[in-house]
């Protein structure tokens, strides 16, 4: 949604820092915690299962906020997009980066393919090498959809239909 935003307010030359900034966010943060903290999560259920209700619980805010914004056309074209630090700072508070992050970790993470850090240096390259090409396409179709947008009926149907598809992505995180 971050790139998709990006995309539509900036088009794509001008979403790029965002989209690095998510990918090498999301990759330093899976280095991170498959490195360091993912253990410890892993180990204490009570506090995955917190996170887990705490971002569900942001992502329905978020989505309603979506759902319920008002604007017009002129909006669209309203300041920057989120830049490449914003963006990796993004990762650290968005839930879903979380549960990716403790997925990736409890199943992968093998104590007998080698070192911690050899692996959580791995899922960080992976996750960055996935979410470029990935992440390029969410950036291009936000960039398509300003066009569509450009009338306030379309934004409006659009913003309906972005915060229903998080709200019901709440279900991927409770499950």
């Amino acid at each position: 949604m971050i790139l998709t935003a990006a995309g539509a307010r900036a088009g794509i030359w001008r979403g790029m820092p965002c989209l690095l900034g998510v990918s090498i966010g999301m990759g330093l943060m899976m280095f991170l915690i498959a490195y360091g903290l993912g253990q410890f999560v892993l180990e204490n259920p009570d506090i995955l299962r917190v996170l887990q209700w705490c971002g569900a619980a942001f992502l329905l805010w978020l989505a309603w906020r979506i759902a319920t914004a008002k604007g017009g056309a002129a909006k669209v074209e309203e300041g920057p997009p989120i830049g490449f630090l914003g963006a990796a700072g993004f990762q650290w508070i968005n839930p879903k980066s979380w549960t990716v992050t403790a997925g990736a970790v409890g199943t992968y993470l093998q104590a007998d393919a080698g070192g911690a850090f050899a692996q959580a240096l791995g899922f960080g390259l992976l996750f960055v090498v996935a979410a470029l090409p990935s992440g390029f396409l969410w950036l291009a179709f936000g960039a398509g959809m300003k066009r569509i947008l450009a009338g306030e009926r379309a934004q409006r149907v659009f913003s309906i239909a972005m915060g229903l598809l998080l709200a019901a992505s709440v279900v991927t995180i409770l499950v």
